[in-house]
């Protein structure tokens, strides 16, 4: 039981770290964080769409967070790095917050699910999924999806692959939840078989063949001159 209530407090921990720098870094893009323990101390890594608000002026900003993340939520040793995310797009927790911004500012649901959506599948992703849950429409609470592309639930390739995020708001009616899921391009599945073709082999045996036939060329190029400038001072003597 020690074992599971220590894994259960590293759990909490880390999603009390990932909802801290959520609510710092909002103006700053926050797409998650990765937390591994190394022997010389606790390994941060923070992504988000402008890393130069929290980095800070000089690194003002980012020692600050060390400081805090030592004596808050006692990490020992953290180091901290900050990591850019190349396509906003592809990371679930921005586009649950965009679409969370948008139910903020009045937005209908179905058009700020529709437009996150075609936003996910415009940058490449496989597939994505997008479900809002609250009180919608009336004053009982009910839930929509909004799906588009190649998205499995079971197997491998979810657990390894997919993005996840979950959001929640607080609105007038009452508090809404935003889950994306999202299927990135680089994802594998067993089911897709890759050819390869034999083209392939037959070219690389060609290029093999001239190259040994060019080195043979140039292998036997000296010995003929040198013949040659043998017959021609063998002629020079005898004139």
């Amino acid at each position: 039981m020690a074992a599971v209530k220590h894994f259960i407090g590293e759990t909490v921990k880390k999603v009390e770290i990932d909802e801290f720098l959520a609510t710092e870094f909002e103006r700053a893009g926050y797409g998650g964080v990765d937390i591994t323990k190394t022997p010389l101390g606790t390994h941060v890594v923070i992504y988000t769409m402008r890393p130069g608000l929290i980095i800070g002026r000089g690194g003002e900003t980012i020692r600050n967070l060390a400081q805090t993340l030592e004596t808050k939520f006692n990490l020992p040793n953290p180091q901290i790095s900050v990591a850019e995310i190349e396509i906003p797009e592809l990371n679930a927790y921005i586009i649950a917050s965009r679409v969370a911004s948008a139910l903020k500012r009045g937005v209908h649901f179905r058009r700020a699910g529709f437009w996150a959506l075609n936003q996910v599948m415009e940058a490449g992703a496989l597939g994505a999924e997008i479900i809002i849950r609250g009180k919608l429409r009336t004053d009982r609470a009910r839930y929509e999806k909004f799906r588009a592309g190649y998205l499995p639930k079971s197997g491998q390739p979810p657990i390894k692959y997919m993005h996840k995020a979950t959001l929640h708001v607080q609105l007038k009616p009452g508090m809404f939840g935003v889950k994306v899921n999202i299927m990135p391009p680089d994802a594998k599945f067993p089911d897709k078989v890759s050819i390869i073709e034999e083209v392939a082999e037959e070219e690389t045996t060609k290029e093999k063949e001239l190259t040994k036939t060019e080195e043979t060329a140039k292998i036997a190029e000296p010995t003929e001159t040198a013949e040659t400038t043998e017959t021609e001072e063998e002629e020079e003597t005898k004139e």
